[in-house]
């Protein structure tokens, strides 16, 4: 319904918090021919506050009713980010899609939930093992039904979004 009743229900299940809300500006990157993408693999070069990170996310895996997909992500010096667009820029890598989001990182137990505010609207996103996702998105009164397991750029152009999912000015 929005970010503070989404709030609200982490809060009722006690989760720690990890880093308050914060603003996250993130670029999809591919080349010409869209091989990443063409593979069900993304390059998200995000930043935020004084870092920035590269994030490989290898192909989609959903098993026991949740999606997965395996990461690996190099954090760096918000400073470096223009080195490394450029480095990136050079192998071939262009900007494709570009998506904003407001965040925030709570922790309970074996898994990190976190709050994210889009252009498209509010998600609550948990991450860990199946069966403990499974049980805290019960914890907060969802089951299955009402995962979404589809990305944000997906969303975002199936409910008629055109160019990059950002925020007005």
């Amino acid at each position: 319904a929005g970010p503070g009743p989404a709030r609200e229900s982490v809060a009722r299940l006690s989760a720690s918090l990890v880093r308050p809300r914060h603003f996250e500006d993130n670029v999809l990157l591919d080349d010409e021919r869209g091989t990443l993408v063409g593979l069900g693999r993304t390059l998200p070069l995000w930043g935020t506050e004084g870092k920035t990170a590269l994030t490989f996310k290898g192909p989609r895996n959903d098993r026991e009713g949740v999606r997965s997909r395996p990461e690996v992500e190099v954090e760096l010096a918000a400073e470096d980010a223009d080195a490394l667009e450029a480095i990136l820029r050079g192998a071939g890598f262009r900007p494709v899609f570009r998506y904003q989001k407001y965040r925030e990182t709570y922790r309970l137990g074996e898994v990190e939930i976190v709050v994210d505010e889009t252009p498209i609207g509010t998600f609550l996103e948990i991450e860990g093992p199946p069966s403990q996702i499974h049980a805290t998105a019960s914890a907060l009164g969802m089951g299955p039904r009402d995962y979404v397991t589809e990305s944000y750029a997906a969303l975002f152009f199936a409910s008629g979004g055109k160019g990059d999912m950002v925020f007005p000015p």
